[in-house]
């Protein structure tokens, strides 16, 4: 006779889920449970948060005298480049009405960096072939040699927004 019952175990994220089901009440369901998710239980402890606060890093973008808010991820290659070459004065322009852009003094490195990025409005990004940072104050689509640094804080995305034209920023550490 066929086995009476199927023990599956499943683990995803930061929860698991033991579920005991009778292949005879339920012939397709052995299939269909290798798909399942589990929700966090208050049980199952939850990833210590620690850890991704001490690879934030607070950096401050001034423009026109303003001081704005930012943090950038420092566990990637790119952000600790640019982090190495704060303070620094960029000179930026609009580019196609969703992002401000300048050029570096140097490159940033791309080690660990997928081929592309689609970056959210509020994000700090870098365009590898440009050599350019990057303020994304509206929706721009996936691109090849975009790199998310970063967000910026509440609000400042629509700042950039309301800038007509060319600016200069000053970035620093926070």
């Amino acid at each position: 006779m066929v086995a009476l019952g199927l023990t599956t175990v499943l683990t995803a994220g930061c929860g698991s889920t033991v579920e005991t089901v009778d292949a005879r009440e339920a012939p397709g369901r052995a299939q269909t449970i290798a798909t399942a998710t589990t929700r966090h239980t208050p049980s199952t402890p939850l990833p210590s948060t620690d850890h991704a606060k001490d690879q934030q890093v607070k950096i401050v973008i001034t423009l026109g005298g303003q001081r704005l808010g930012a943090t950038l991820d420092d566990d990637s290659a790119a952000a600790r480049d640019l982090l190495a070459q704060l303070p620094v004065t960029v000179d930026m322009v609009d580019h196609g009405g969703v992002e401000k852009t300048g050029p570096l003094p140097s490159p940033l490195s791309l080690d660990g960096q997928p081929e592309g990025a689609d970056p959210d409005v509020g994000d700090v990004g870098y365009y590898a072939p440009g050599n350019d940072l990057v303020l994304y104050y509206g929706d721009q689509s996936y691109f090849p040699g975009i790199v998310i640094l970063g967000r910026l804080d509440e609000g400042v995305a629509a700042q950039f927004a309301d800038q007509q034209g060319p600016v200069t920023v000053t970035v620093e550490a926070g």
